[in-house]
């Protein structure tokens, strides 16, 4: 496979095992509002967005609730939810290894920036980043603003960078963005849901992603 100048990673069911977590907090969230949970699999397939589009989706007849449905998730996530979210094993040996043979390194998530700041330390990964993209910070996925920043901010040809995401957003956000993308089914799509957007591979773990990226390298986490 080509070597890619830029690898840009999402961070949701990508870099962080956080769907199941996402998932209980949005029911929990309706509940508190006295609105019927919408199902698992709608919620998993909003995963991405940023999340006022993710809650007007949702809840789009519900409009007069979605400041009170965005606050309850908020402290859902943050306070109460006790959901594990471990990262996806061989993360942290995969970022080091693109690092060290000279890939640089970005996130595009829908998470807001505070909660990706309090992450990058939570986790500490932020040492392998060279810049970061929110739902703050662009509009949100599927638009490709968050990877044209990111490209512009680096001075990178969309021709040398590669987005790796879990979702159809991820991918869909990368084809707009004219860069090459590849899927990870750990998260919310599968290998044939992400196809729809001719990914250049699918994997399933992070050693069959670094098989492809990384050079003579072994995973020991």
């Amino acid at each position: 496979m080509k070597q890619y100048k830029l690898v840009i990673f999402d961070w949701d069911g990508t870099v962080m095992d956080s769907v199941p977590k996402i998932v209980n907090c949005m029911h929990q969230s309706a509940l508190a509002c006295g609105v019927t949970p919408p199902s698992d699999e709608a919620i998993k397939n909003i995963i991405g967005l940023s999340l006022q589009c993710a809650v007007a989706t949702l809840f789009a007849e519900q409009q007069a609730l979605h400041a009170q449905l965005i606050a309850g998730y908020k402290h859902q996530y943050k306070y109460l939810d006790v959901t594990p979210t471990p990262l996806f094993a061989a993360v942290a040996s995969t970022l080091a290894a693109l690092q060290s043979q000279g890939t640089l390194l970005a996130v595009a998530t829908g998470k807001s920036r505070s909660g990706l700041e309090r992450l990058l330390d939570e986790t500490k990964l932020r040492k392998y980043f060279v810049a970061t993209r929110t739902s703050d910070d662009a509009l949100s996925k599927p638009a490709p603003d968050m990877l044209l920043q990111l490209l512009e901010e680096l001075d990178i040809s969309h021709k040398d960078a590669l987005m790796i995401g879990d979702t159809k957003i991820d991918m869909a956000m990368a084809k707009a963005a004219n860069i090459d993308r590849l899927g990870v089914t750990m998260g919310v799509h599968n290998a044939l849901q992400l196809s729809e957007f001719a990914p250049i591979a699918t994997v399933d773990s992070y050693q069959q992603l670094s098989a492809l990226l990384i050079n003579a390298v072994a995973l020991v986490d």
